[in-house]
């Protein structure tokens, strides 16, 4: 039986490609009734009714899997979120970080839009990427306007499936059209009522930049931490996983602990106090939410 990868999910369709084919396929109902849905990204086994029609039949094991946006398989996820327009969130980051570091998912932090800004916007954003970088993040100072800015992301694309992601209207679409200009994805301007862009990416695809491939995926505001268990958060937060072990007692969780080393470390400015802060917020969010049955 033949194999390929889900490039592309639309309107119930799975577009499969193996080697230079692309068949469109859709899923067995033996998916729906297994509650398994397939994923752009997914490596299949398909059955092709002639050169471009078939079904899928068999989804292989997957490496990982998210679903908002919805993609399996990711090697690293691209993290864009703006300078300005809208305007830079590290709680809305820290989120995204969160979710990705759950799933074991490298991140890359892209900041865009970085020519919009005054000089003492820039110094503010600055201090935050150092911040960022200290943790041990990857941050990349962008424009779509900016050819270096945008060169010095390409390497971290090479060989690998990375997911495009962040808060609508930040400017991914237009990061990939500049890496890639025939793509001609569609963009949109920022609602000045709202704050935020619209949403223009409708579907989840991976498109091939060098030797990588890059999925644009439609953009979100919000994320909920519904699968994530309060033991596993600190995990999620590199450098409070980091002062975590020094705490005197092993399972510490870092908020009523005695003797946290993770709490002195913020009190003493060694963890970004908006940082632990956000811990906290995840934390009660995980403690208060509703169960799942």
């Amino acid at each position: 039986m033949p194999e390929g990868k889900i490039m592309k999910a639309l309107s119930g369709f799975y577009y499969v490609k193996d080697h230079d084919q692309i068949i469109q396929c859709r899923g067995r109902g033996i998916f729906r009734k297994q509650k398994i849905t397939p994923l752009v990204g997914d490596y299949v086994v398909y059955q092709a009714e002639n050169d471009l029609e078939g079904y899928v039949t068999e989804i292989k094991e997957r490496k990982n899997e998210l679903m908002r946006p919805p993609v399996a398989n990711v090697d690293q996820a691209v993290l864009v979120f703006s300078a300005i327009e809208p305007a830079f969130s590290t709680s809305l980051l820290d989120r995204f970080l969160v979710l990705v570091e759950s799933h074991h998912i490298s991140p890359v932090i892209c900041i865009s839009k970085m020519d919009l800004l005054s000089q003492e916007e820039t110094e503010k954003i600055e201090k935050f990427a150092v911040q960022y970088e200290g943790i041990g993040y990857t941050v990349i100072r962008s424009s779509a306007k900016w050819e270096d800015g945008l060169t010095s992301l390409l390497p971290y694309l090479e060989g690998k499936i990375s997911v495009f992601a962040g808060q609508s209207g930040v400017g991914k679409s237009s990061i990939l059209n500049a890496l890639r200009p025939d793509l001609e994805l569609k963009t949109d301007q920022i609602s000045s009522s709202l704050g935020r862009g619209k949403h223009t990416t409708r579907h989840v695809e991976l498109w091939s930049i060098g030797s990588g491939l890059v999925a644009d995926t439609p953009g979100f505001s919000a994320l909920e931490f519904s699968e994530l268990e309060l033991e596993e958060l600190p995990g999620c937060f590199p450098e409070i996983a980091d002062y975590g072990e020094r705490c005197k007692f092993r399972g510490c969780l870092h908020i009523n602990e005695p003797k946290c080393a993770v709490k002195k470390a913020v009190e003493e400015n060694e963890i970004p106090a908006y940082r632990y802060h956000h811990y906290q917020q995840f934390y009660d969010e995980i403690k208060t939410r509703k169960p799942r049955y």
